[in-house]
C-alpha cells in the first residue's frame, strides 16, 4: 500500500496543513480516475463531501458508474468498505445489526451489522421500504446504533453513499423530503461525453471476460486517521461573514422564489458552508470564496426544494430553477 503519511494542526506540522491536505484529494482525485472515465465533476462532489465529513446521493440511470465510483473511492481508502443491496424485504436489523441468544452461555450476544463500517455503500436505497431507510438515516444522524438498549458508537469517519435509479419507479418507496435532508449532497451523474464513452468502451472491452467492476489499477492511499485530519483541517478553514452571509441569502431565497414551493431549511445554509470549504480545500487555498459557495449551491440544495406543481406540469428541472435564483442573488465582492 502506498501510504500517505499527513500531518495535522493537533502535532505540529512541519508543512501547510492545507497543502498537504490538498495534494492528497488530488491524488485521490487521480487514482479514482484510472477506473472511472470522465464524470471530473462528480468525482470532486464526492470528495468534498467525504471531506466536509457528509453523506450523498447518487441518482443516475443504470451503467453511468455509480457503484464503480464508490467501489473507486473506497479503493483509495484503507478502511472498512461494506456494500448493502436495498430490496423490499430488507429489515432494520438487516443493516443495523440484531441480539443472538447464545443456549451454552444463557445470554444474549450483539451480532454488528454491516452499518459498522467506514463507507457504506446503500446501492438502490429507494428499493428498501421506508422502516428500512429510516433506520439507515438515524445512523446517519446519529453515528450510533442501537440494539436491545446498548448504544454502539460507529469508529470515524463514517460516511453513506446512497445510489438510486431516477426511471424505475416500480417497486421503490421514494425518500421523504425530511430524509433527504440528512444528505450533504444530492449527486447527479449523467453519460459520458462522446470521447470519454469511446475511451471507457475501449479500455473495458479490452481483454477483459465479462462486467466485473475493475478497481484494481487504484492504489490505496489514504487511512482512516488521514481522513479525520483533513476533516479537521476542512472544519477549519477561514469563512468571512460576507461569505457566511451569502450562503444564508442563497437560502432564504429559495424561500421567496417564485417557481419553489417549499424553500430549503436551516441546514441547507450549513451545507453550503461545509461543502464549500472542502472545495476551497481541493483548490489549495485556506480561505473560502463566494464561487466556492455558488459552484456546490445546486448539489447541496436540488434536494432540500420542491417546485411548485405547475413548474413540474411544464417539465422544469429542479436544476435550472436552482441555476435561474442564483443568478438573482447578489454575491459579495472578493
Amino acid at each position: 500500500m502506498n501510504d500517505t503519511s499527513f500531518s495535522t494542526p493537533d502535532n505540529a506540522p512541519a508543512s501547510n496543513p492545507v497543502v498537504q491536505a490538498s495534494a492528497i484529494a488530488q491524488r485521490m482525485r487521480s487514482e479514482i480516475g484510472k477506473a472511472l472515465i470522465g464524470q471530473a465533476d462528480t468525482v470532486e462532489q464526492v470528495l468534498i463531501a467525504l471531506f466536509a465529513g457528509g453523506h450523498v446521493l447518487i441518482e443516475g440511470v443504470p451503467g453511468v458508474g455509480k457503484t464503480l465510483l464508490v467501489r473507486a473511492l473506497a479503493k483509495t481508502f484503507d478502511g472498512a468498505f461494506t456494500r448493502i443491496q436495498f430490496t423490499p424485504d430488507l429489515m432494520p436489523s438487516d443493516i443495523t445489526g440484531h441480539a443472538l441468544y447464545d443456549l451454552k452461555s444463557e445470554q444474549f450476544s450483539i451480532r454488528r451489522g454491516p452499518i459498522f463500517t467506514n463507507l457504506l455503500l446503500a446501492d438502490e436505497i429507494n428499493r428498501a421500504p421506508a422502516k428500512t431507510q429510516a433506520a439507515l438515516l438515524e445512523v446517519m444522524q446519529e453515528c450510533q446504533v442501537t440494539i436491545e438498549g446498548q448504544s454502539m458508537a460507529l469508529a470515524p469517519p463514517f460516511m453513506t453513499l446512497a445510489t438510486q435509479n431516477p426511471i424505475e419507479q416500480e417497486g421503490t418507496y421514494p425518500l421523504p423530503e425530511a430524509q433527504l435532508d440528512r444528505f450533504l449532497l444530492k449527486i447527479l451523474i449523467g453519460y459520458p461525453a462522446e470521447h470519454e464513452e469511446k475511451s471507457l468502451v475501449a479500455s473495458v472491452t479490452a481483454g477483459q471476460t465479462g462486467d466485473a467492476l475493475n478497481v484494481e489499477a487504484v492504489a490505496t492511499l489514504i487511512k482512516p486517521h488521514t481522513v479525520l485530519g483533513i476533516q479537521r483541517v476542512v472544519a477549519g478553514l477561514r469563512v468571512d461573514a460576507a461569505v457566511n452571509d451569502y450562503a444564508v441569502a442563497i437560502v432564504r431565497q429559495t424561500r421567496e422564489w417564485s417557481g419553489i414551493a417549499i424553500g430549503a431549511g436551516p441546514r441547507g445554509g450549513i451545507a453550503l458552508i461545509r461543502a464549500a470549504r472542502a472545495r476551497a480545500l481541493l483548490a489549495g487555498r485556506d480561505f473560502v470564496t463566494p464561487d466556492d459557495v455558488k459552484a456546490i449551491a445546486i448539489a447541496a440544495l436540488r434536494h432540500r426544494i420542491t417546485l411548485r406543481p405547475e413548474l413540474e406540469i411544464e417539465g422544469q428541472r429542479t436544476d435550472d430553477v436552482l441555476v435561474a435564483m442564483l443568478e438573482s442573488v447578489k454575491a459579495p465582492r472578493a
